[in-house]
């Protein structure tokens, strides 16, 4: 019998969850607890608990070439960096081109998901769920895939901030914030200088009175955009970078960066030099956050110190009057209220996961969470990979290793990155973007040879090591393998030029290296008859 998976959430985890599961012959059910896919990138006007949350003006910041799904990119007259409207006809495209909307149950939640009594030899799960009229329904599956994303839990630390209960004015977490409408002419306090920080603070500051941003230790900021107005990751974003970074001691690699974004604008100057070394944290990515602090229209802050009414003192003694909003851009926390407590090993809610992803106290391996990692590069397709992997894993065509082999892969990785990130559940989460594509790659068995495609084909295995490493590359071959990999890569760059090819510019007449050479020799050749002649000028008189 076709073994039947409950996929939870229909964002972009949920639904290539979806497709990966009829690719292997499963029968997937997704439970979508909203009235729409997408997920995090369905804008909404008010928040609704418990799901994710973004602002109006949200953009990505990683490139369509590198954040599309390997089998579908996205149309060429997209945009490089889309918002969340265009994100969310992606994911529409997506969804009919698979004829994956069939297969979703909207306005239904899932309450809890139980391990079945006979679970040692079947690896059943039971999953009870609320649909939109108020009836619980239980079911049976083969297997279960969490794609209900992580952040749906705002951290609001306002006990770190003394007389925060004096404060008079408004006090919300970015997972509320909209727009700036209502912040127009008033002065506003960012706390925190993450991705949402940083773009919550730039729009606020063409609106307010004056926006004031708020860091414990600072931040490297880079643009979206790199040399020739290239997208940062498909130029960053490399197989041989990668390979030559590991190569470099990671002291040098650091000076070189560090003064490489200090060269375009001085850290320290703008107040946002961070204490920790370049690659040994997420850089923020903001393209517009030193020209705002350059008009003086954003104000650079340290960490609040206390609160008293509506003045803010700060950690270096400056004090900022009439503060009308405080905006906590604090981060999220994860939790999975419908799964067993026994996944859990601590008690503020943490999972371990093998490889981000299999909980190794389960006895038999039928249930995944996906999207549960925080990486430098584009989340999509690791997802993606990792969902290729667990519904092999589901069907019995993949094994894992022994609970005690996994458990020590586990605490390899969180110990590797403890030093820069010193709490283990954010240390858990914490994954280095292309090897651990080619590690869930190669257990799916799709991993690109790269010796083989430079003898095969050359002008395909060139572009895969020096090009990007776009998410095409892990279709060339193996399980899943699609005919449209090898052009999808070879066109990538037409597909970023594709959108700003929106005005027609003139050829000008190029001129060969010869007639430059010809041009500069006769002038040398002048210039030494002109130097010879003047003598003969002068001593004519």
């Amino acid at each position: 019998m076709t073994k039947r998976v409950a996929v939870i959430g229909a964002g972009s985890s949920g639904l290539t969850s979806i497709k990966c599961c009829l690719d292997e012959g499963l029968e997937p059910v997704c439970f979508e607890s909203s009235d729409d896919i997408g997920g995090l990138w369905k804008f909404k006007e008010q928040p609704e608990e418990d799901r994710c949350s973004i602002y109006r003006s949200v953009v990505v910041n990683t490139s369509k070439e590198m954040m599309c799904y390997s089998d579908f990119p996205m149309p060429d007259h997209f945009p490089n960096f889309v918002n969340n409207s265009t994100l969310m006809q992606y994911f529409r495209l997506y969804a009919e081109h698979f004829n994956l909307l069939k297969h979703i149950h909207f306005q239904t939640t899932v309450r809890s998901v139980r391990q079945r009594p006979d679970f040692s030899n079947s690896g059943q799960w039971e999953v009870v769920t609320m649909g939109r009229d108020g009836r619980e329904e239980t079911h049976v599956f083969d297997g279960v895939l969490v794609c209900s994303g992580h952040y749906t839990k705002p951290i609001k630390p306002l006990s770190d901030f003394p007389g925060i209960d004096t404060f008079p004015g408004t006090i919300i977490h970015s997972w509320e914030y909209r727009d700036p409408d209502p912040y127009i002419g008033k002065r506003v306090v960012v706390l925190g200088i993450g991705n949402s920080g940083g773009d919550i603070a730039v729009e606020l500051s063409r609106a307010c009175e004056k926006t004031f941003l708020s860091t414990r230790k600072g931040a490297w900021i880079i643009g979206r955009v790199v040399d020739r107005g290239l997208p940062l990751d498909m130029i960053m974003m490399t197989r041989v970078r990668d390979l030559i970074y590991g190569l470099l001691p990671q002291a040098l690699l650091n000076m070189i960066w560090e003064r490489i974004l200090n060269q375009r604008y001085d850290h320290k100057l703008y107040g946002l030099q961070p204490g920790y070394r370049i690659l040994e944290q997420r850089v923020v990515i903001n393209d517009d956050l030193p020209g705002r602090i350059l008009l003086g229209e954003l104000v650079i802050k340290s960490n609040v110190q206390k609160i008293q009414g509506s003045t803010i003192v700060f950690d270096d003694g400056t004090v900022e009057e009439k503060i009308d909003a405080v905006i906590l851009c604090t981060g999220y926390d994860y939790r999975f209220p419908f799964l067993p407590t026994s996944l859990s090993s601590g008690s503020n809610g943490d999972l371990k996961l093998y490889r981000r992803i299999f909980p190794p106290s389960l006895e038999r391996p039928t249930l995944a969470i996906l999207g549960l990692f925080q990486t430098k590069g584009s989340i999509m397709p690791a997802v993606e990979l990792q969902a290729r992997w667990a519904t092999r894993v589901i069907a019995g065509l993949n094994h894992l290793p022994p609970a005690d082999k996994m458990d020590k892969a586990i605490e390899k990785d969180v110990q590797a990155n403890l030093k820069s990130y010193p709490f283990p559940k954010l240390a858990a989460l914490q994954v280095d973007h292309i090897p651990y594509l080619d590690a869930i790659a190669k257990e799916v068995g799709v991993s690109p040879n790269i010796a083989s495609l430079l003898l095969r084909d050359p002008a395909l295995g060139l572009r895969v090591f020096f090009g990007p490493c776009s998410p095409y590359q892990f279709r060339l071959n193996g399980p899943g393998h699609w005919s449209g990999a090898r052009q999808a890569i070879l066109t990538q760059w037409d597909r970023v030029a594709k959108p700003m090819k929106t005005r027609p510019i003139p050829e000008h007449p190029s001129f060969s290296l010869f007639f430059w050479l010809g041009l500069s020799g006769a002038a040398l050749i002048i210039a030494l008859l002109a130097m010879h002649m003047i003598p003969l000028f002068l001593n004519s008189d």
